[in-house]
């Protein structure tokens, strides 16, 4: 005897689709990681930025309502600006003259004279752009007269200075006259090796510590080419040895 079999019920839409089995895709070790590594890069980038940006801003508005030294009342006196530093603020070289000058100091930016102009051109001499190096002085206000910086000035402004230098970082810091040049190097530990700008000029001098290590090449001032046309070819050639760290 035969069994009944029952029929089989198909659907009014046909019979479902079977689904596959999806096999995840493989991503290689790479893939992903190099992503976010590069987001973790770009994100450091920004926030080093950032806190640069607002550092020297603390600075600018501690300098701008300095009353430390005398140099305040005679900013206040002549309407005159605090300079307090000009440029590139991951900048691997950076210029430090001694004090601004008159038109330095109605204007608030560093080398913008005759000085400046001097300046201008021997960066262009080694194919260094001004707006690639940060530029600042030892002073932030301009002494009466263009006088020489007094010790008591010096000691009052340069921890501004110094926190800049902590700031940007630069790999190479280059004094512009004398005064510069004897501070700087006694702050980097090579006071013994302090000579007269004269015989030291264009010289390069390595300074090491645990953190990092810093040339300091010192230069005459650009402002001394104003007064003697032939001190421009000596600057010139001192300049020369800022190629090697474009």
């Amino acid at each position: 005897m035969k069994k009944n079999t029952a029929p089989n019920i198909v659907p009014a839409g046909g019979l479902p689709a079977i689904k596959k089995k999806t096999v995840p895709k493989f991503v290689p070790a790479g893939g992903i990681g190099k992503k976010l590594k590069k987001t973790a890069i770009v994100s450091a980038v920004y926030f080093i930025k950032s806190m640069t940006e607002k550092e020297l801003k603390e600075i600018k508005e501690e300098v701008l309502n300095c009353k430390k030294c005398s140099l305040y009342e005679e900013r206040v006196e002549n309407r005159f600006y605090p300079v307090i530093g000009e440029g590139n603020h991951q900048a691997k070289i950076m210029f430090v003259g001694e004090a601004p000058g008159l038109q330095e100091a109605k204007t608030g930016r560093p080398f913008c004279g005759a000085a400046g102009k001097i300046l201008d051109e021997l960066l262009e001499s080694v194919g260094i752009k001004r707006e690639n190096v940060y530029i600042a002085n030892i002073l932030k206000d301009r002494p009466p007269e263009n006088r020489d910086p007094q010790p008591e000035e010096i000691k009052a402004c340069t921890p501004y200075l110094e926190r800049q230098i902590e700031i940007i970082k630069p790999e190479i810091i280059c004094p512009l006259g004398r005064y510069s040049m004897n501070f700087l190097m006694e702050r980097f530990g090579l006071g013994n090796q302090i000579e007269g700008i004269s015989k030291i000029h264009g010289r390069l001098f390595e300074s090491k510590n645990l953190f990092q290590k810093i040339y300091i090449i010192p230069f005459y001032h650009p402002a001394v080419a104003t007064y003697n046309p032939n001190m421009k070819k000596i600057l010139g050639e001192d300049f020369k040895i800022l190629e090697r760290f474009k």
